[in-house]
C-alpha cells in the first residue's frame, strides 16, 4: 500500500527534475540565440567597416559607435524575444487546451523572459560593438 505522502514526494521529485530539464533547454536556447546575435553583429561590423571608419574619422567617439551597435543588438534580441514569447504563449495555450488543463498566464514571467532576451542582446552584442568601436579609422577606410 502507498500513502499520500509517498505519492506527493514522488510528484515533487518529478516536478523538480522536469523544471531542471526545462531550465537547461532554456539556457541552451539562450546561448544559441546569443551566438546567433553575435554572428549577425560581427557580419554587420565587417560589412560596414568603411562606414564605421568614416564616422570615426569625422569625429564620432568610440562610445557613439559602441552604443550604435549595442542598440542594434538589443533591437535584434528584443524582436527575437517578442517572437519567442508569442510563439511560447500560443503553443502553451494550445497544449493546455489539448490536454484539458487550464492555461494560466503570468505577466511577471513574460516580463522576466523579455528582460532576459534584451540582456542576451547586450551580453552577446558587446564584443562585436567593442570591435567596431576600436577600429582604426585609417585602416577601416582602406577596407575593401
Amino acid at each position: 500500500m502507498r500513502d499520500m505522502q509517498e505519492i506527493a514526494s514522488t510528484l515533487t521529485g518529478t516536478t523538480r527534475v522536469l523544471t531542471a530539464l526545462l531550465g537547461a533547454v532554456a539556457a541552451v536556447s539562450l546561448l544559441v540565440g546569443g551566438i546567433g546575435i553575435m554572428n549577425i553583429m560581427l557580419v554587420s561590423v565587417t560589412e560596414r567597416t568603411r562606414e564605421i571608419g568614416t564616422r570615426l574619422a569625422i569625429g564620432a567617439l568610440e562610445e557613439d559607435v559602441l552604443l550604435q551597435f549595442l542598440v542594434e543588438a538589443v533591437v535584434l534580441s528584443t524582436f527575437g524575444g517578442l517572437l519567442g514569447i508569442a510563439l511560447g504563449l500560443s503553443t502553451a495555450a494550445l497544449g493546455a487546451r489539448g490536454l484539458g488543463v487550464p492555461f494560466v498566464f503570468k505577466p511577471a514571467i513574460v516580463v522576466v523572459a523579455f528582460a532576459f532576451s534584451a540582456g542576451v542582446g547586450v551580453l552577446f552584442g558587446y564584443f562585436p560593438a567593442r570591435k567596431a568601436a576600436r577600429l582604426d579609422p585609417i585602416e577601416a577606410l582602406r577596407h575593401e
